[in-house]
């Protein structure tokens, strides 16, 4: 037996892989929802409510998310400066993307910056990505040190 809304429901979560994808490859290009909207046919509104659902945030937050990932590996190398990573991975306000920055990492991007280049040069790149993927804190995690937050959110990675 079909099931119209079971039906609905699959091809909505296929386009919001669609989107998702989308925001992984093209994180550095002007992006928002309206755009990300038309992209698969649906209403702004629609697309925001669906994309909450099934990833636990709103698309505007992802995004952000996959830039600052971005911009952590940028800084790490230590060959541009906050506001060049900024506009490198799509960010257009610096207010916006240090505030951003902050909120996920814990610290600022400029001391984010002044503590990790060239810190653990044999670690590959893959790894020092998945160490330090930002997290996500909620109002009651201000003030608690980041590495404890990143620590309750899941399983630590252990480098020897």
């Amino acid at each position: 037996m079909d099931d119209p809304a079971r039906d609905q429901r699959l091809r909505d979560l296929a386009l919001l892989r669609r989107v998702r994808d989308r925001m992984d490859r093209e994180y550095a290009q002007p992006l928002d929802v309206e755009e990300l909207a038309r992209g698969v046919h649906m209403s702004a509104g629609h697309l925001s409510r669906q994309f909450r659902l099934a990833y636990g945030e709103s698309p505007y937050a992802y995004l952000m998310t996959r830039r600052v990932e971005r911009a952590m590996a940028l800084l790490r190398r230590g060959d541009l400066t906050v506001t060049q990573v900024c506009f490198a991975v799509g960010c257009s306000s610096l207010g916006t993307f240090s505030t951003r920055f902050s909120e996920l990492v814990g610290m600022s991007p400029s001391e984010y910056r002044s503590r990790t280049v060239g810190d653990r040069p044999d670690i590959p790149a893959c790894v020092a990505k998945q160490v330090t993927r930002p997290v996500r804190t909620t109002p009651r995690d201000a003030g608690r040190d980041p590495v404890r937050i990143r620590e309750a959110a899941g399983p630590a990675v252990h480098l020897a």
